[in-house]
């Protein structure tokens, strides 16, 4: 296994789980489970779907530890690889749910002090645009605007984690962008570009 640079602490927690030592293990999953379970979350669109997913992915990954490789991918590309591959086996096998955009994006949007109901129902109305947009999406097109805004990846770290070239990982967050506005009413497109511009 080739090393992480020496100002990563993943590298002191894998090294840990390599000697067998759990405190290694908890400090990967503490590091890394909130994102995990946000791209979980954003895939299979259902909480306790995630929540397992997020738990066999952290279970393959410790077993297969002694796998990852430093000169290939970062520990954050090979673990999201894992959960996306354990999303896909669940989302081929359920209808998409609609999804709190909020929990997938792991945002607090919350209501200003006072709302006028006219404004709340607004909000909500929006919200509800965005959640119905993206159960249209594609899985492909899901995953990828999903690896893009809601958990921050590059291009090249989302061509690693679908296994597709540059481009076409480009392609997709572009192509999922295109589809979200087309498909979202101008409340919706508000309260999107808000969201994708955090």
């Amino acid at each position: 296994m080739t090393t992480l640079p020496a100002n990563d602490p993943t590298t002191a927690y894998i090294e840990a789980c390599l000697q067998g030592d759990q405190a290694g293990y908890a400090a990967l999953y503490d590091l890394y489970a909130p994102g995990v379970y946000r791209l979980c979350y954003g895939l299979v669109l259902n909480a306790q779907d995630a929540e397992d997913v997020l738990q066999d992915s952290f279970v393959y990954a410790f077993r297969n530890v002694h796998r990852f490789d430093a000169a290939r991918a970062s520990f954050k590309t090979w673990l999201y690889t894992i959960a996306v591959s354990r999303c896909r086996n669940t989302y081929r096998r359920k209808r998409m749910p609609l999804v709190d955009i909020a929990q997938m994006f792991g945002l607090e949007v919350a209501a200003p002090e006072y709302e006028s109901p006219e404004a709340e129902n607004a909000r909500n109305a929006a919200k509800d645009a965005i959640n119905r947009a993206m159960t249209e999406l594609s899985p492909l097109l899901r995953e990828a605007v999903i690896l893009r805004y809601a958990q921050g990846l590059t291009f090249r770290e989302i061509s690693e984690v679908m296994d597709c070239p540059l481009k076409t990982a480009e392609s997709r967050v572009r192509l999922a962008h295109d589809k979200l506005r087309s498909l979202l009413n101008v409340q919706g497109q508000g309260l999107l570009n808000e969201l994708l511009s955090y």
